[in-house]
Order: structure tokens, then C-alpha cells, then sequence
């Protein structure tokens, strides 16, 4: 097949499927989706039926459509060896500071939060896993847009305000942005350099208010050190 061929149409339809039914706040239904879509909803069905018979989605009692456990290994796979590593120090991060600690990694010119953990004693901002949002928004955007080499960064097309807070970042070593992505949140990141890894930031989300960033930078860079040794890398 030539390397221009056009996509699968059926495929890149049940990826936006699957898509539009993990990320929605509430589960859709046929109809929402084939809305959503811009398709018929006989072919919402035929691609909701193959999905069911592989466990990645599912419809509930009322016809809602909900995520699958078949996704559950799947999400699992998507950079196993970096949330093994992650998991523990994120939950020692969250804790200390009571706050949601994650990780995020750039993904299409996105910012993706990989793996996340909430506070165990605090009402704290919810980061779910799969978030995502431009590179150019955030502090976990601006950290992960840091490790790109000058040519991509180039191709975003910064105005002055974020090229001046990117050479910030890589002056003090973190990023901080608030009512940024989310109105009433502010976030603090910094970098998380793995060989062979996606670029990723270790960050925090909290409601915006007062806070010793520098000590809670510090802490962070603590975290990704630890995320690093527990990856076997020690230089």
C-alpha cells in the first residue's frame, strides 16, 4: 500500500467513536453520537456492534453508550513501564502537596495527561487520565513544548507572551499557569526526561490560590527524579 493511501473511512469512524464515548462528561447515546458524527445512525450501530463484540464499549440499561472493559488492557499497554514507575511517586506527591499529581505527554501537538492521583485526605481538582489540550496552553503544555526541538516549536507559531514564558521555564526549570486551561485552576510543572519516552512533564492542579511555588516546583523535581531512577536511568 502506498504510503499516501487514503485511511480506513470504517476505522477512523470507530476510532471517533470510541473517542467521542470516553471523553464525553456524560454517556451518549446513538443518536448523540451519529449527531456528533455527521453520519446515519444505522452506521453508528454496525460500528457500535463490532466494538461491543470486542469489549470496548458497551450500552447500558437506558441505550447509553459507556467504555468497555476491553479497554482496560489496552490503556494499560500506553506506556506501561513509565506509569509503573510513575504511580508510586505520583501518590507520594499528591499527598504531600494535597493536590492531583499526573503525568502528561505530548501527543499531536496535544498535552496529554497519561497517568493521574488525586490526594488521599483532600477534596482535590480531578485530572482524569486522557485530558488533553494544546501544547501552547498549561504548564504541563509549556514544560513538554520545552523538550521539542526548535523547528517544531517554530511550527506552533508562539506569539511573544508564550516564547517569552517558555524561555522562562527553561531558565527556572518549571512552569506555572493559572484559569489557564481551566477557570479557577492553576498548575505547576515541571520537565520529566525519560530515554526512549514521549517529552512529559510531572505536574500538580490546584484551585488558584496562594501557593510557594518554588517549594512545590522543588518537590516536583524531587518526583521526576525518583520517576527516573525507578526507570533504571541514574545519570
Amino acid at each position: 500500500m502506498s504510503a499516501n493511501a487514503a485511511p480506513s473511512q470504517t476505522l477512523a469512524r470507530g476510532v471517533r467513536l470510541l473517542k467521542l464515548v470516553a471523553e464525553a462528561p456524560v454517556a451518549p447515546t446513538i443518536a448523540e453520537v451519529s449527531e456528533q458524527m455527521g453520519v446515519h445512525r444505522s452506521i453508528v450501530y454496525r460500528i457500535l456492534r463490532t466494538l461491543e463484540q470486542e469489549a470496548l464499549l458497551r450500552r447500558d440499561d437506558t441505550g447509553r453508550i459507556r467504555p468497555g472493559i476491553g479497554l482496560a488492557p489496552l490503556a494499560l499497554a500506553v506506556e506501561s513501564s513509565v506509569q509503573a514507575a510513575a504511580l508510586p511517586v505520583l501518590t507520594e506527591v499528591a499527598n504531600e502537596l494535597d493536590m492531583s499529581a499526573f503525568i502528561a505527554v505530548a501527543e499531536h501537538g496535544d498535552c496529554y495527561t497519561l497517568v493521574t492521583v488525586e490526594p488521599a485526605r483532600a477534596h482535590a481538582v480531578t485530572q482524569r487520565p486522557g485530558t488533553r489540550h494544546p501544547l501552547e496552553r498549561g504548564a504541563p503544555g509549556l514544560v513538554v513544548l520545552s523538550q521539542l526541538d526548535e523547528a517544531a516549536v517554530a511550527e506552533m507559531n508562539l506569539d511573544a507572551e508564550r516564547l517569552e514564558r517558555l524561555e522562562r521555564m527553561r531558565e527556572t526549570g518549571y512552569a506555572t499557569s493559572g484559569n489557564e486551561v481551566i477557570p479557577g485552576v492553576s498548575a505547576v510543572a515541571v520537565p520529566l526526561q525519560m530515554p526512549g519516552q514521549l517529552p512529559a512533564a510531572l505536574a500538580v492542579v490546584y484551585p488558584t490560590q496562594d501557593k510557594d511555588i518554588e517549594a512545590v516546583a522543588a518537590r516536583l523535581h524531587r518526583g521526576a527524579e525518583q520517576v527516573r531512577a525507578r526507570l533504571g536511568d541514574h545519570s
